[in-house]
């Protein structure tokens, strides 16, 4: 587990702990105990009190689940779709379709990977135009199959190299949140990591944007916020604040709908529980919309982000 600083209490605890079962003494019980409720306490106090930049660091931690973690536990029966018909397949974004219950899916998300190999393959969950094609290409499928849509958004941003600019990268963007705003099928979309920029936008034009608790959206990282009006790398902390990147923030602006509670200690300590309460919300949110004749759906979807870019 790779601690913050505002963790190293944590860490201390931690090590006492693995020292005590390494013993394996009936007397110890009660001491691992002690310091396991002394932990609990330590969490609650410290993620109950987080300021910008430290939520940006856990939002971009290693072992926070990814998108590839959420369909492998949330859904069943998960068949996945690629390629986008035109250029080839970009596993910055992933797609296909999914149960949970009775219900199917189609799922769209963004995958950062959670070794440096995964990493390598899912290009850090940069997407290039042919991953947005691949997700407007889902789109369209979901709309005549008349499957509701999740889409799960974890990314810093689109790819900003040359080959993807030299594709389209702009327009696939741009087209991609056109469907978003067009397409006749229920949207929600969970910001579970990061939400960067355009690259964010693209899978986030949705009905309901859900964001977890210790999740960052924003139109730019705090590294580049910092370079661009400081020219320097120093002013990060001081970036994340200016930048209202946190979910309360967000919800406060009407940018996002809802905020998902993490357990004290962050979405990557306890995956199993986050699990079943995106499952919950994904089930309440679809059911909820789909009570609502279409057309109004749509309408009150453009209406939305017609209001949000004013």
């Amino acid at each position: 587990m790779r601690y913050f600083d505002f963790e190293k209490p944590i860490e201390v605890i931690d090590e006492k702990i693995n020292k005590l079962k390494a013993i394996n003494s009936e007397k110890n019980i009660n001491q691992i105990e002690t310091y396991i409720f002394k932990k609990k306490n330590l969490l609650k106090k410290i993620y109950s009190n987080l300021d910008p930049w430290q939520k940006v660091q856990i939002a971009r931690h290693p072992n926070r689940p990814h998108t590839v973690d959420y369909i492998s536990s949330v859904f069943k029966d998960f068949v996945l779709l690629a390629g986008d018909k035109k250029y080839g397949e970009d596993r910055a974004i992933i797609g296909g379709l999914g149960k949970i219950a009775n219900q199917s899916f189609v799922i769209i998300g963004n995958e950062k990977g959670n070794t440096t190999e995964a990493r390598l393959k899912h290009n850090f969950g940069m997407a290039k135009p042919e991953g947005y094609r691949k997700s407007q290409r889902l789109m369209l499928l979901a709309e005549k199959l008349k499957l509701p849509i999740v889409t799960f958004v974890d990314t810093a941003g689109a790819f900003p190299g040359k080959d993807a600019e030299e594709r389209g990268q702009s327009e696939s963007i741009a087209t991609s949140i056109l469907i978003s705003l067009r397409v006749k099928t229920p949207i929600i979309s969970l910001i579970i990591g990061e939400g960067g920029s355009g690259g964010a936008i693209a899978l986030a034009t949705v009905d309901k944007v859900i964001m977890l608790e210790n999740s960052i959206y924003s139109v730019i990282s705090p590294e580049g916020c910092s370079s661009i009006l400081w020219r320097s790398s120093d002013f990060v902390k001081q970036a994340a604040k200016s930048l209202k990147l946190t979910a309360n923030d967000c919800f406060k602006f009407g940018i996002v709908d809802e905020i998902i509670k993490e357990t004290p200690g962050g979405a990557h300590r306890y995956p199993s529980k986050q699990f079943e309460i995106i499952k919950e919300k994904i089930i309440e949110n679809i059911n909820e919309l789909k009570k609502i004749n279409i057309e109004k759906l749509v309408s009150t979807r453009n209406e939305k982000y017609i209001n949000i870019t004013k």
